[in-house]
């Protein structure tokens, strides 16, 4: 296939494949099926829109086969032979591009690509504000939907956020909001379309066993920026690898958010420029980067040419995203936060300071992926909480990390075995007084699917109601 953008149309005549069955693979099954009606029949069988391969895992091949989809071949081995029989193999996500197997299919001229190219290739129409950074994008793609709607705009929210952009293939928005993960913007450099405005938060060490390194992981962050070329580049300014980066965006107007020139905050007041504009202490946008979070998205509204100072006073009624430093309420003199989106050290130690001045007991660990936890202990023994209870894979490296800081500071040290026992001796440490916080700066792969999960499992622990708490506000077009 050439390097035109990969629009669903210009995959007629070629061999395509799925690889993944999330919800992003069925909303490309999905999308591909209904053009696949709107095309003229194939003369290969195995070429668009005849028949399509999916290959996904043993637990997902069931229920995709249940579809009764006959044009549906479902494999559950994706070998690099196998993946070099397609031209094109559209894939989830979740799956890196650079396994073995994809690597070398690629080598041999397949071509992979994701949804979210799809869907910009299909969609140049669309007035598109990007949004990724390491921590915030969600909070801020939330918040830019609300404050736009509150404005009288038709705007759409989708993206990693947690709707996939195919499943709106047809809608029509005055502005689209799309919440892009490390794993996404790359699609969006691929699909040749680009951004009206794209807004990064921040950018520091994640998802290192998806991208293999670090600078693996800075080059695909910032591919949004660097090769899908946005139109205008909001960046904050006290990001030092942002900082750098927008400096040298000739494709792009770059405009900052957190100097003082633009929107920033001065202790509790958000200003622009020089005009103080509101006071964030009653806002619901706990801790300070969510609300330093704010001004990237005034920052990205004025981009479009609206008075970010009118809607500013919206925030007052947004209505925060879970799993994000989400108070679940007391019981037995115990506040429960289910801070389960916390995936990194750093952000476990922006979660303590949302709750410095009370007596907290934290829990952290989960699936390791080699991240350095030294800063962690460094924040902790700067303003020690009154716990830590390490648990998950990586909880045993923690808890040796931890050890002197423990000793030399008093902060109390456990180790537990899962997540049901980390919040028994958490309990058990409060005894009745205090904040027990899952904040766990870690993924939570093999002992749930997801972050989400955990996040229940944690309410369900808290004695509250997983589905009472867990719903997403605003996806979709209103």
């Amino acid at each position: 296939m050439n390097a035109s953008p990969p629009d669903i149309a210009s995959l007629a005549g070629r061999r395509v494949a799925l690889w993944g069955w999330g919800r992003e693979g069925r909303a490309a099954h999905a999308a591909l099926r209904a053009a696949a009606d709107r095309l003229p029949a194939a003369g290969d069988d195995d070429r668009f829109p005849g028949t399509l391969t999916l290959f996904c895992s043993d637990s997902e091949a069931g229920e995709a086969r249940a579809l009764g989809d006959p044009r549906l071949r479902v494999e559950t081995h994706a070998s690099a032979e196998r993946l070099s029989a397609f031209d094109v193999v559209v894939k989830s996500p979740g799956i890196s591009p650079y396994r073995p197997e994809a690597l070398e299919a690629a080598s041999r001229g397949t071509r992979f690509i994701g949804g979210t190219a799809l869907w910009f290739a299909s969609r140049p129409d669309a007035t598109t504000l990007c949004v990724t950074g390491t921590k915030g994008k969600s909070t801020s793609s939330a918040l830019l939907a609300h404050l736009l709607r509150a404005g009288g705009h038709r705007t759409a929210l989708a993206g990693n956020i947690g709707q996939p952009l195919l499943e709106l293939l047809d809608g029509q928005a005055d502005y689209w909001v799309v919440e892009l993960s490390s794993y996404q913007t790359g699609d969006v450099a691929m699909s040749g379309v680009r951004p009206h405005v794209a807004l990064v938060t921040n950018v520091f060490p994640e998802h290192l066993d998806w991208h293999g390194s670090h600078a693996r992981y800075v080059r695909d962050k910032l591919a949004l920026l660097t090769g899908a070329y946005p139109r205008i580049a909001v960046l904050n300014a006290g990001d030092p690898l942002l900082a750098e980066t927008g400096r040298d965006l000739p494709h792009s107007e770059v405009r900052w958010f957190g100097s003082p020139d633009g929107w920033h905050l001065r202790g509790d007041a958000l200003w622009r420029g020089g005009r103080e504009v509101l006071d964030t202490r009653g806002v619901p946008l706990p801790g300070r980067h969510n609300r330093a979070n704010l001004c990237g998205v005034l920052a990205a509204i004025e981009a479009l040419g609206l008075d970010a100072v009118a809607l500013a006073p919206h925030v007052a009624g947004f209505r925060p995203l879970p799993h994000r430093l989400q108070s679940l309420g007391v019981r037995d003199g115990i506040e429960y936060v289910n801070d389960s989106i916390s995936t990194t050290p750093h952000a476990s130690l922006a979660a303590l300071e949302v709750f410095a001045g009370r007596r907290v007991a934290i829990l952290v660990g989960g699936h390791d992926r080699g991240l350095d936890w030294s800063a962690f202990a460094e924040g902790v023994r700067a303003r020690p909480p009154a716990a830590i209870v390490t648990m998950g894979q990586n909880g045993p490296r923690i808890h040796d990390l931890l050890g002197g800081v423990a000793r030399e500071d008093g902060c109390v040290l456990r180790q537990a075995t899962d997540l049901a026992d980390a919040v028994a001796q958490a309990e058990a440490l409060l005894a009745g007084d205090g904040v027990l916080l899952l904040s766990p700066g870690a993924p939570s792969f093999g002992a749930y699917r997801d972050y989400t999960e955990r996040g229940r499992h944690f309410a369900r622990l808290a004695g509250v109601d997983p589905d009472a708490i867990t719903a997403i506000p605003g996806l979709g077009i209103a």
